[in-house]
């Protein structure tokens, strides 16, 4: 299971990348080999205010249709828009061509809140 050290994960299964002021968001290896072929990524609007466990978006796989839970709370600035047409990024490359969104956090101490690679791989261990 890749899990990169560099990142934070929620328990939902989010990663979540510090890029200066910004967060890159995305689901992680675990989740996507768990949900199964991708066929269809729906995000936000760029603009559009998220709140810290709450949707922002859902993933549909050939088995079910999953939620999209934002690990911290801000304004969305930047969507890949290359999932529209390449879904199967997500599967392919969860950490490099499949991140979703970037924000903009309301309180950047929210980050310090998410699991560093070690305890998420404790938990998808439990699992």
């Amino acid at each position: 299971m890749n899990t990169p050290n560099e990142l934070r994960y929620s328990e939902e299964h989010e990663w979540v990348k510090v890029e200066g002021d910004k967060v890159r968001v995305g689901i992680t290896h675990f989740a996507q080999s768990e949900l199964g072929d991708i066929v269809f990524v729906e995000l936000p609007e760029a603009g559009a205010e998220i709140k810290a466990d709450e949707p922002f978006g859902s993933v549909e796989s050939v088995k079910t249709v999953s939620e999209l839970y934002a690990p911290i709370s801000g304004k969305v600035v930047e969507v890949n828009e290359d999932l529209d047409d390449n879904p199967e990024y997500v599967n392919e490359s969860p950490y490099e061509k499949a991140w979703m969104i970037v924000i903009e956090p309301a309180d950047k101490s929210e980050i310090e809140n998410l699991m560093t690679a070690e305890q998420y791989t404790e938990m998808t261990n439990e699992d």
